[in-house]
This record gives structure tokens, C-alpha cells and sequence, in this order.
């Protein structure tokens, strides 16, 4: 399951990176230190939620749009944790395990390529 402050802070580097913007930039305009910033960013400090309003008005994005982004991305990544993930290379792919047809025993198969 993964873990709230990181899918928050990566939500929020994923969109001041899409924005074109620096931590600097947005540590100034949120009024909050680029270190605590870049901390948040890496999922290693847990925002409050003023500290989050005030990040989202630096990038000009509705606080309810990052939560809304960051329950779609927990959303998706509870229901790959549902299902079986067996890592092969750089790539994963998402595992059936079902009984055999007539024989008792088990059958595996992929499902689909998911990435890693």
C-alpha cells in the first residue's frame, strides 16, 4: 500500500515539473522553505493542510484537484496491489492464479504489462 505523503509529494513535483517551474520559484511564491518543499516533494515530510493550501496557490492548482488526483492515483494503485504483480526486467506484469480446468492444480497466466 503505498504511503499518503508520497503520492502527495509526487503529485505535487509531477505538477510544478509540468508547469516548468523551479522548487526556488515555488518555495518563494508558497512562502515556505525550499528545503521543507523539496522534503514534501520526496514524500519524506507529512504537509499540513495550510502548508498544502499554501503550495497549491504558489501553483495555481484547486487543493481539491490535487486530492482528487492524488485519490485516483491511490485508487489505481490498491486495485494493482488487489491483483498478483510479478516483476520481470525493468517492467511488471499483472498475474492471474486461477484452478486448472479438470486437474485440481493451479493456472497462471498474464494478464496485461503494467508499468513498473
Amino acid at each position: 500500500m503505498p504511503v499518503l505523503r508520497q503520492v502527495v509529494g509526487e503529485t505535487l513535483r509531477a505538477t510544478r515539473m509540468r508547469q516548468r517551474r523551479t522548487l526556488r520559484e515555488v518555495s518563494t511564491t508558497a512562502r515556505v522553505s525550499l528545503g521543507y518543499l523539496s522534503e514534501v516533494e520526496r514524500g519524506q515530510k507529512e504537509p499540513s493542510s495550510e502548508l498544502l493550501a499554501a503550495i497549491c496557490g504558489a501553483l495555481d492548482v484547486e487543493l481539491s484537484d490535487l486530492f482528487a488526483e492524488v485519490s485516483s492515483i491511490l485508487r489505481r494503485e490498491e486495485k494493482l496491489a488487489g491483483s498478483s504483480v510479478a516483476l520481470v526486467g525493468n517492467s511488471a506484469a499483472r498475474i492471474a492464479v486461477a484452478p486448472a480446468a479438470g486437474s485440481g492444480g493451479t493456472q497462471v497466466r498474464a494478464l496485461s504489462s503494467v508499468a513498473a
